[in-house]
Order: structure tokens, then C-alpha cells, then sequence
């Protein structure tokens, strides 16, 4: 480019930018002269752009008497992002100085050299990592992901010190333009696998994105589902779990969560913990978790059948015990198990919008009160507090918290079921919900695998967990053998 082309500077940058930011007061503008010639434009916001790294660049800019060649943003922690000539902007100036700005960057105009310096100098805010709360275990790492995307990806990679770790950024959302990194293992996840998720997240049409279930409703196989695809993790050593199986992870700038694709049904039931300790042990706490599902979703059910339809299938003295307590009750089985199931959610809920400092007293309390209260009014049977007890115990059993919201739709499913048909209808509920999940998949993967379809190699890592020699330490081979879209 030749000195004459220098008019392709807006006269009125400075201006320009400041009314497509609607002059914000964090907007910082300094003009720097440091030789003959036109002065230096340094422009950057002063939220979010670290002004201490912007004054250290100006003052070793001061005593080099030139701009310094910055290295890589990767190679150092404030550098140069990039450099680009006059010629690449094509005319719209302020849309890229405004981007980059919103970005965090401090940007340097050098009409001498004609060229535009990006500096890197994001403002370091940030909390410290910590256990997610969501996620506690007791043996392994205690650290989790923030808010900050780089700090996040700077977590993987200390476990993962793989040259082949792949990291692709996108901008998602039109007015938060928020960044997307798709993460995998080059040499382990499948091509169609990548591939089709990168087509997923490059059809996103949304105005926002302000968290990661933000994308999850875009990307997920099947919309009106309880069961998710994807799962949702805050644990850099979950994660990098995941990666070495070949599978994929979306980060999100902004929250603290990664979602992992592709997931099935039984993967729900595993906890990291599993796999620092030992296989025994993993094992009878994953039955537990198992039987802990089931109890959940249908012991209420189960209860509303066989005493409103059924009393032949209940031994004589329990059957004679329960009708003592419900003697005087003036309410049929099912809408005392409704009553109790939605004032135990309730309470739940207040339990866990109150401040800290109340909630567990208010979610300890309120059950106990209420239910013993309930029982002494003859509103309610002793029976039922005691079901209603052990499936709210049993529903925080499985690792995934977001799982447990499946269970809780089911469980109310159920109940309707059994209080309208009997066990017939808990019996028909359980066909549509077991051919429902073998219709289901995740990025093409059949929900149920290796169960359905039957995958033996599989089954060393689902209902029991093997000694670690015994496992597949090369990723789960269904994965190689799915035809994706």
C-alpha cells in the first residue's frame, strides 16, 4: 500500500467510534506523540481493557521510541493480538475497532506505518477456582471452571498436554457476540463426530448467549424430551475424561459449565469418584445410584396402585396397618401423594432461592413441621410422609444434578398413571418410556448404547465398573462405529 492511500482513514474516527458506542464514560482516548510525524491513536475501554498493562506498553513504547513487535497473545500474557494494514479494513473502520474494544483490547492507530494495532491487555477479573458445588466429591481434584473462558481452556490443558488438543472459536449471538470453543482430541474424536458439531453450532441463529444451556437447546438431538443429550460439567478432570474417550466439549465464555456430546442414559449414573477409587466400591455405590433412580421415579406410583387398585398384592397385617393410619384420611392415595409431592418441591425450591444462612434451616424445618403437622390434622396418612421422604432422599442420589429434574417429571407421571389405571398404567407408562429411549440418540449415538443396541466390549464400564486394566483406555469404541448426519 502506498503513502497516497492514507484517505482511507476516517478523518473522524475518533468520533465515529464514540457515537457507535454512544460516548460511554469508560471509553478512553489518548493521542501519542513519539516522533515526527502523525501522532498515535490508543484507544480501549477502561472496563474492560487492564489499564496497567495499557500504561506498561506505552511506557517500554517511550523508552524504545517505537511501537515493540509484541508476541503472540498465546506465547505471553499482554501482547500483541494482531496487526493489520489500512487495506484490510475495506472502509468499515469503526465496526472492527469497536469489536475489538468490546473484546477487552486496546487499539493503536499508526497512520505513519498505516497500520492498526491490537494490543492484548484484558482486564484480569476474575474469581478464584474453586470446588463446584454441584460436583463435590471426596477423593481428586477440587477445582473448577470460572466464568473466564482462557482460564477455563488454561485447565484443560494442564491435564491434557497434547499437542493434538484443538480449541475452535466461534462468536455466537448477534447482540452478546459471545465466544464458543469447540474442544476435542484430534487423534481420538471421529471426524463425523467434529464435523457435526461444528455444523451445529455454526447454524446458531440467536440474538444472545448468556450461558451454556443457551446452546444446549440449539444443538440437542430431540427438543421435547425430559432426558438430555448433552451433559453439563464444571470439572476440568470430567472433562478431560471425556476428551481422551473421544468425544467433544463446548465452552462457553461466561459460564462456568461445558457441555459434552455425545452422552448416553447410563452415563448419568457416574461420577468421577468412580474412577478414584476402588472398582469394587465404584461398583456397589453405582447400583445404589441405579436403585436410587428407580425408587425415585416409582415407589410413589407403586404405593398410589396397589392401595387405591390393589390391596390383594399387600401382605394382610401391612395392609391392615396402613388402613389404621389412613382411618378418618379424607383424601384418596393420590391426591395426598400429590399434595405432599408438590409441597416437598416447594419447599425444595424456597430451600434453595433463600439466602444460605436460612435455607438448609427452612428446608429442615418446613418438611419436618409440616409433614408431622399434616399428619396429626388427619390430612394426610404417616405412610405417605415416609414415601414422599425417601424419594426426595433418593432423587439427589445421581451425580448430575440436572438429571434429577428428569426424575422429578417422571416421578409426577407416574403418579397420574397409577392414580387413574392402577399398575396397568405404570405398566404402559414404562413400555412408551423404555421405547422413547431407544428412539432417543446424542450427535447420532443411540441413548441406551451399549445396552441397546447390545455393544459387549461396552459393558465394562455400565452397570459395573471394572478394574482400570480391564478398561478401554482408547476411548469408547462406539464412537468409531456410529454413522454420523
Amino acid at each position: 500500500m502506498s503513502r497516497n492511500d492514507r484517505h482511507h482513514v476516517p478523518p473522524d474516527l475518533i468520533q465515529l467510534v464514540q457515537r457507535q458506542l454512544g460516548f460511554p464514560p469508560d471509553l478512553v482516548i489518548r493521542t501519542l506523540q513519539f516522533w515526527e510525524g502523525p501522532p498515535l491513536q490508543c484507544m480501549y475501554l477502561d472496563t474492560m481493557a487492564d489499564e496497567n498493562a495499557v500504561d506498561h506498553y506505552i511506557q517500554n513504547m517511550l523508552s524504545e521510541g517505537k511501537l515493540m513487535e509484541g508476541a503472540p497473545a498465546e506465547a505471553e500474557e499482554h501482547g500483541y493480538i494482531r496487526e493489520l494494514p489500512f487495506s484490510s479494513f475495506h472502509g468499515d473502520w469503526v465496526r472492527h475497532l469497536v469489536d475489538a474494544m468490546l473484546e477487552g483490547q486496546c487499539v493503536i492507530v499508526d497512520t505513519n506505518n498505516e497500520r492498526v494495532c491490537f494490543l492484548n491487555a484484558v482486564s484480569p477479573i476474575d474469581r478464584q477456582t474453586e470446588e463446584p458445588k454441584s460436583e463435590t466429591i471426596v477423593r481428586g481434584p477440587h477445582e473448577g471452571f470460572t466464568e473466564n473462558i482462557q482460564a477455563n481452556i488454561s485447565l484443560v490443558r494442564k491435564r491434557l498436554k497434547n499437542p493434538c488438543l484443538r480449541f475452535e472459536k466461534m462468536q455466537i449471538g448477534k447482540q452478546t457476540r459471545t465466544t464458543v470453543m469447540l474442544a476435542y482430541l484430534e487423534n481420538l474424536a471421529p471426524d463425523g463426530l467434529v464435523q457435526e458439531a461444528r455444523r451445529r453450532l455454526k447454524a446458531i441463529r440467536t440474538e444472545s448467549v448468556l450461558e451454556s444451556a443457551y446452546i444446549e437447546e440449539y444443538v440437542q438431538d430431540r427438543t421435547w424430551s425430559p432426558f438430555s443429550t448433552l451433559t453439563n460439567t464444571e470439572r476440568p478432570d470430567v472433562l478431560a475424561a471425556q476428551l481422551l474417550e473421544g468425544k467433544i466439549a463446548i465452552l462457553i465464555d461466561g459460564s462456568p459449565g461445558a457441555l459434552l456430546a455425545p452422552v448416553t442414559f447410563w452415563e448419568f449414573f457416574n461420577s468421577p469418584e468412580d474412577y478414584y477409587q476402588r472398582a469394587d466400591i465404584a461398583t456397589f455405590i453405582r447400583w445404589i445410584r441405579l436403585i436410587s433412580f428407580f425408587t425415585a421415579v416409582f415407589v410413589p406410583s407403586l404405593y398410589v396402585a396397589a392401595t387405591t387398585f390393589h390391596q390383594e398384592l399387600i401382605p394382610p397385617r401391612l395392609l391392615i396397618s396402613l388402613s389404621a393410619q389412613r382411618e378418618g384420611v379424607p383424601f384418596p392415595a393420590l391426591f395426598e401423594v400429590l399434595l405432599m409431592e408438590v409441597v416437598f418441591e416447594i419447599i425444595r425450591e424456597a430451600g434453595l432461592r433463600m439466602p444460605r444462612a436460612i435455607g438448609q434451616a427452612l428446608s429442615i424445618v418446613g418438611a419436618i413441621v409440616l409433614g408431622q403437622a399434616a399428619v396429626e390434622a388427619g390430612l394426610i396418612s404417616a405412610a405417605i410422609v415416609i414415601v414422599v421422604s425417601i424419594t426426595g432422599i433418593t432423587n439427589f442420589v445421581v451425580p448430575v444434578y440436572s438429571f434429577g429434574t428428569t426424575q422429578r417429571l417422571l416421578r409426577f407421571s407416574f403418579i397420574l398413571l397409577a392414580g387413574f389405571m392402577g399398575l396397568f398404567g405404570v405398566l404402559c407408562g414404562t413400555l412408551f418410556l423404555a421405547a422413547h429411549l431407544v428412539t432417543l440418540k446424542s450427535f447420532g449415538v443411540p441413548y441406551l448404547t451399549p445396552i441397546s443396541p447390545t455393544r459387549k466390549h461396552g459393558w465394562k464400564d455400565v452397570l459395573v465398573r471394572l478394574p482400570r486394566p480391564h478398561l478401554d483406555q482408547t476411548g469408547l469404541g462406539y464412537l468409531r462405529k456410529t454413522k454420523y448426519k
